[in-house]
């Protein structure tokens, strides 16, 4: 199978799929953020998006980290 790894599943799919999931939060954020609903009052909701979005920004960087030492 083209693109498998050692165990059975391909680490540049796994960051393709991390990458996707990034896209994802970035467009709800931009969306929320041009919305009313952000603009009225609730920036709790606002924060734990930001807080989520640079969580995931450090995962991948982790796993860049480990992928560039193997």
């Amino acid at each position: 199978m083209m693109g498998s790894g050692m165990y059975g599943f391909s680490i540049w799919g796994l960051l393709l799929n991390i990458l996707v999931m990034i896209v994802i939060v970035w467009l709800a954020f931009s969306l929320l953020n041009r919305s009313e609903f952000v603009s009225s009052g609730n920036n709790e909701r606002l924060a734990r998006i930001e807080k989520d979005v640079e969580d995931i920004k450090k995962t991948v960087e982790d796993i860049k980290e480990k992928l560039d030492e193997i």
